[in-house]
């Protein structure tokens, strides 16, 4: 009777140990043990990616504008810029970081000039002598959240500082934080008093920013004075639900 020789035994248990591992193999009259390739694992499919949500449109952002009724009696639709604006929102800062900021109080423009769909409303309380603007506007959520990080700054590195204004005063200008709802998906507010160093006339202005999904609420009110209580907090709640509404209502349509 013929013996199966040694290497070829030696090949055949190297088999099935492959075997063991999903692997295969053959032996040929060589002796040598050639392995094939395992088959690839099946792979199960991973859940859908999530479409991205429409971009906001021109009338769906003015749908998302405050009302007369969403602000209560005392408010009503700007007659023009406030008195105010320019003779002390118009200044200049030693610091670039809070000259910057100026800038964008005064212009209304944290986020840089509109590129996409914007929308504004603006309304005078004549009794407080405050004006209160609110704008809508589709952006991108990592250009938001990065003027969101720098905002969170402005208590920290701009507490506390000087600026001129065009008419050569010189202003002692504050910053610190504002609480604002918890509500929308980032948020910041702050809220910035200006005083007229010859005069003693302080300007009081608050600024709120919100993040809603890719969309974004600037909101500010200010006045000689300080604001009603809670005039700002309740504005931006009610900026937050009208958008969020919006949103809902475009994506059933979608």
């Amino acid at each position: 009777m013929s013996r199966t020789p040694a290497h070829v035994l030696a090949a055949s248990a190297l088999c099935a140990a492959a075997l063991l591992t999903g692997a295969a193999c053959t032996a040929g009259q060589s002796g040598r043990t050639v392995h094939a390739p395992a088959p690839p694992a099946t792979r199960r499919p991973g859940p859908a990616a999530a479409a991205p949500a429409a971009a906001l449109t021109e009338d769906q952002a003015r749908a998302a504008l405050l009302t007369q009724a969403d602000l209560g009696a005392g408010w009503a639709p700007t007659q023009g810029a406030a008195t105010w604006r320019d003779g002390m929102l118009k200044a200049q800062a030693d610091s670039s970081e809070c000259g910057r900021l100026l800038d964008a109080l005064y212009t209304e423009e944290p986020f840089g000039a509109p590129s996409g769909a914007h929308a504004v409303a603006a309304y005078d309380d004549g009794e407080n002598e405050a004006q209160l603007r609110h704008q809508v506007l589709a952006l991108h959520a990592p250009d938001v959240d990065r003027v969101l990080a720098w905002l969170r700054t402005m208590p920290q590195t701009c507490a506390d500082f000087s600026a001129r204004t065009t008419n050569s005063g010189v202003l002692d200008v504050r910053v610190a934080n504002l609480a604002l709802p918890d509500s929308g998906d980032a948020r910041q507010g702050l809220r910035l008093t200006l005083t007229d160093e010859s005069t003693a006339d302080t300007l009081t202005v608050d600024l709120a920013t919100v993040r809603v999904g890719d969309d974004a609420i600037v909101l500010t009110n200010g006045t000689l004075g300080m604001p009603a209580r809670n005039a700002t907090e309740q504005a931006v709640q009610h900026a937050v639900d009208r958008l969020t509404t919006v949103q809902r209502k475009a994506r059933a349509q979608a």
